[in-house]
């Protein structure tokens, strides 16, 4: 649900951008801005979405672009491979290693978020897929609130 949301403002925000007549600086920066305040309001991290913005502008230098080419469709490909960079922790914390389980010791996952927004059904399917890769999984239920998640 909280994804969809922000999904949706993506979108809307990179459609208001490419229904626009004239694409300039004026409107890279609104798109760049909805986006942004979108990505915030889900609690990223203020500094990914400044690099965000500063990775979309360095790439989309309007100014620069031929005559020929197709400015809200560049557009549109640097703000989907930014908001994929924003994925790749490795891009702005080389120090932090993924994590990765290890076998014969206890392993937490812990999901945390908002109800309907799909907790138990990624719980399931990550121990299914453990399951399937011979390792021993058990799901126990910490919602203290909500009986019918038991």
């Amino acid at each position: 649900m909280v994804l969809a949301e922000l999904g949706t403002k993506i979108t809307n925000a990179i459609k208001d951008m490419t229904n626009s007549d004239v694409v300039d600086d004026k409107v890279v920066n609104k798109m760049l801005n909805t986006i942004a305040t979108a990505l915030l309001m889900s609690d990223v991290d203020v500094k990914l979405v400044k690099s965000l913005q500063s990775e979309v502008k360095a790439e989309c230098k309007i100014d620069d672009m031929a005559s020929g080419v197709n400015k809200r469709r560049v557009i549109q490909q640097a703000v989907m491979r930014a908001l994929t960079n924003l994925m790749d922790h490795r891009k702005y914390d080389s120090k932090k290693k993924a994590f990765r389980p290890k076998r014969g010791k206890a392993n937490i996952f812990m999901f945390v978020g908002l109800q309907g927004s799909g907790k138990t059904t990624s719980c399931m399917k990550l121990a299914y897929y453990y399951k399937r890769k011979g390792w021993k999984t058990i799901l126990i239920c910490a919602d203290t609130y909500r009986a019918g998640a038991y």
